[in-house]
C-alpha cells in the first residue's frame, strides 16, 4: 500500500491553506480533491467578503479565528498580489433596533474589533445618500477578495513547497491502524495523471486531515472506531443570490441586523463594484448534496425586493437578476442556536493521525489562514 506522510482531504479555500502551511513547514503533503478542479464547492459560491469578527460570541473559534484570520488575510493578500479592498461596511438598523445595534458592538468590542463607529441616519446617508436606517455602525476593516485567485495563490504556494493535489478522487472512509490511517477513495491514485477509474484505491498516511466541508460529518462517520459525539450532523443552508442590473449606488457593503441562520440579505460588492444581494437561508432536508440542489429559483426574488427596500426605498422593480448559490454546513438546525466551529484532534476524539473540521462556514474564507495556523498546531502537538 501506498503511504504519503500528510494527506489533506478537500481542495477549498481551508484545504489549500491546511496544505500550503503543512508544506512550507517541510512536510510531505497530498491534497485529495473529488471535484476536477479546486475551490468548487463552498469557496466559489460566497459573498467574498472579509468579515471584521464583529458577531461572533466572544472565545469562540469563530471569534479567535475570523479576527487572526482577517489580518493574516490582508497581509497575504497584499504580499501575494491577490485582488483585495479594504471597502468598509455599514450595519444599518431601524429605530426598533437601536438596541441589538449597541449589543453588536459590545460584542465587537469584547472579540478585539474596536474600530467600529456609531453613525446617526445623518451621517450614515452621508455616506451612502440612498441609505434609508435609523443609525448605523460602521466597520472599516470589512474588505472583499477574489477568492479564486486567493485560493490560485494558496495552490500555487503548496505546490512549490511539494504538495500535490489530485482532482476526481473521492475519499470514501477512513479506517486506523498502529501507522496511522488507511484512506479509501473511489478514484485514481494519487501520484497518477491519468484520469479518475473510480476503481477503489487505498493508501495510508501519517495524519489526516478531513477538510471536505460539506462532506466532513459524512466522512467522520464511515471513519472506523469514531464515536458519534465526534461525528456530528450536519445541516445544510441554501443562499440565493441576485445581482443587480446597472450601476451600483453605493460604495460599502450594506448589512442588516442579522438573522436566525444568517446575517440577512445584505448588499455586497465584487471588485468591480458590482452589487449583489443575498444570501437567504432556505434549510434543506437532503442528507447528501445534488447538482440540482445549486439551481437557483428565479422566484424566490419576490421575497428580495421587501427586504432590499427597507434600506434601500429607491430598488427599481425588475432590478435584480438570478446570480447564484451557495450551500453551508451548518452544526445547528433551524431554531437552534448557531454553532461554533469544531476542530479535532486524536486527543480529542481517539483517533491516532485523524484531525476533522466540522461546521467550517462563515466566516471560514476569512479565517482559512488562521485556521491553517491552528491545524498545524494540532499536528505538531497531537500527530508529530
Amino acid at each position: 500500500m501506498e503511504s504519503v506522510p500528510y494527506v489533506v482531504i478537500g481542495a477549498g479555500v481551508i484545504g489549500l491553506a491546511v496544505a500550503s502551511s503543512l508544506a512550507r513547514s517541510g512536510r510531505e503533503v497530498c491534497v485529495l480533491e473529488r471535484e476536477r478542479q479546486f475551490g468548487m464547492i463552498i469557496s466559489s459560491r460566497n459573498s467574498e467578503v472579509i468579515h471584521a469578527g464583529i458577531y461572533y460570541p466572544p472565545g469562540s473559534l469563530k471569534a479567535r479565528l475570523c479576527v487572526e484570520g482577517k489580518d493574516m488575510l490582508y497581509e497575504y493578500c497584499k504580499a501575494h498580489s491577490v485582488p483585495h479592498q479594504r471597502i468598509g461596511k455599514l450595519i444599518i438598523a431601524s429605530s426598533e433596533q437601536q438596541g441589538e445595534l449597541l449589543a453588536i458592538q459590545r460584542c465587537a468590542a469584547e472579540n478585539g474589533v474596536s474600530d467600529l463607529t456609531l453613525l446617526t441616519r445623518e451621517e450614515a446617508r452621508t455616506q451612502e445618500p440612498e441609505l434609508d436606517c435609523a443609525s448605523a455602525l460602521f466597520s472599516p476593516s470589512t474588505g472583499i477578495v477574489d477568492s479564486h485567485a486567493l485560493m490560485l495563490s494558496l495552490l500555487s504556494d503548496a505546490e512549490r513547497h511539494g504538495a500535490r493535489v489530485v482532482y476526481n478522487t473521492e475519499v470514501v472512509s477512513l479506517a486506523p491502524t498502529s501507522r496511522g490511517v488507511v484512506i479509501n477513495t473511489a478514484g485514481n491514485a494519487p501520484y497518477s495523471d491519468k484520469p479518475c477509474s473510480k476503481k477503489p484505491y487505498a493508501l495510508e498516511a501519517h495524519c489526516v486531515i478531513n477538510a471536505c466541508g460539506l462532506d466532513a460529518s459524512k466522512l467522520a462517520n464511515e471513519t472506523t472506531g469514531i464515536s458519534a459525539e465526534h461525528a456530528p450532523r450536519t445541516y445544510y443552508a441554501k443562499g440565493s443570490y441576485f445581482t443587480l442590473a446597472g450601476k451600483s449606488p453605493f460604495s460599502h457593503l450594506i448589512y442588516p441586523i442579522p438573522e436566525p441562520g444568517g446575517l440577512g440579505v445584505h448588499l455586497t460588492l465584487d471588485l468591480g463594484g458590482a452589487a449583489r444581494f443575498g444570501p437567504d437561508v432556505e434549510w434543506l432536508e437532503a442528507e447528501e448534496i445534488r447538482p440540482s440542489d445549486y439551481a437557483i429559483d428565479p422566484q424566490r426574488v419576490s421575497k428580495f425586493y421587501p427586504v432590499i427596500r427597507r434600506y434601500w426605498p429607491d430598488l427599481p422593480d425588475g432590478a435584480l437578476l438570478p446570480g447564484y448559490t451557495g450551500i453551508r454546513p451548518k452544526l445547528a438546525g433551524p431554531g437552534q442556536t448557531a454553532a461554533d466551529f469544531r476542530i479535532e484532534g486524536p486527543k480529542t476524539h481517539g483517533i491516532k493521525g485523524l484531525i476533522n473540521l466540522f461546521g467550517i462556514e462563515s466566516p471560514g474564507l476569512t479565517a482559512s489562514l488562521a485556521i491553517a495556523q491552528y491545524v498545524q498546531a494540532i499536528v505538531e502537538r497531537e500527530c508529530g
